[in-house]
């Protein structure tokens, strides 16, 4: 298994420089990570760092709340994929799914996912703040609203992934949405643990880690 394949390298802290951005897609091209994920902010940037690479750039749209506005989270994922971005992830509107207003939240993703087409959509739960019915729920809807991923977390919350969780999402999803796991996965054995309970992608920061320590235990 090509571990790599299943990283998308990961950094959208609110302080990441161009540096470190820089960094970040140099570090994918060394180790073919399927993606860079970053902050919209960052996508020219980094699609220009990564020149013609097979290395996609993710952006995060909505992020890290998800409690903005439909028509600015459209906005910004049409402008993401103008400048270059492959894939989107956004926030869900955790608000509207705990009041249980099914349909607004339907409407919020469905909008999105109408305005980028057949770029994936994957869409962030925020597991944390949700009991698990709120989670079999976000789920059913992402179905509804032909979203291609359901992820955990944003990796700004009060925990990340779960393997409960993940598991709950894989039960819920079938085999119709693929699963991403992210936040709190700093690690080979437990990136392992993740793809094996089903998981179809994982959001690190810890990629490079992961495949210096994978290169090593297959040395033995």
């Amino acid at each position: 298994m090509e571990l790599n394949k299943f990283i998308d390298h990961t950094l959208l802290r609110a302080d990441a420089t161009e540096a470190e951005i820089l960094n970040l897609c140099e570090e994918a091209l060394k180790y073919k990570f399927y993606s860079v994920c970053v902050n919209s902010n960052y996508v020219t940037f980094a699609r220009q760092a990564l020149g013609s690479s097979q290395v996609k750039v993710c952006s995060v749209i909505g992020f890290p709340l998800g409690a903005m506005s439909t028509e600015a989270k459209v906005f910004e994922a049409k402008k993401a994929i103008e400048h270059g971005a492959s894939e989107i992830d956004m926030v869900i509107n955790i608000g509207r799914l705990k009041s249980k207003n099914h349909v607004e939240v339907l409407k919020d993703i469905s909008a999105v996912k109408r305005a980028i087409g057949h770029i994936p959509l994957k869409v962030i739960l925020e597991i944390s703040e949700l009991s698990k019915n709120e989670i079999v729920k976000a789920c059913e809807i992402c179905i509804d609203a032909k979203a291609d991923f359901v992820k955990t977390s944003t990796g700004f919350s009060k925990s990340g992934a779960t393997l409960t969780a993940v598991k709950i999402m894989r039960k819920s999803v079938k085999d119709i949405l693929k699963i991403k796991a992210s936040g709190g996965i700093r690690d080979t054995e437990t990136a392992l643990k993740y793809i094996e309970a089903g998981v179809d992608r994982i959001g690190t920061s810890s990629g490079v880690g992961m495949m210096t320590n994978q290169t090593v235990l297959s040395s033995y």
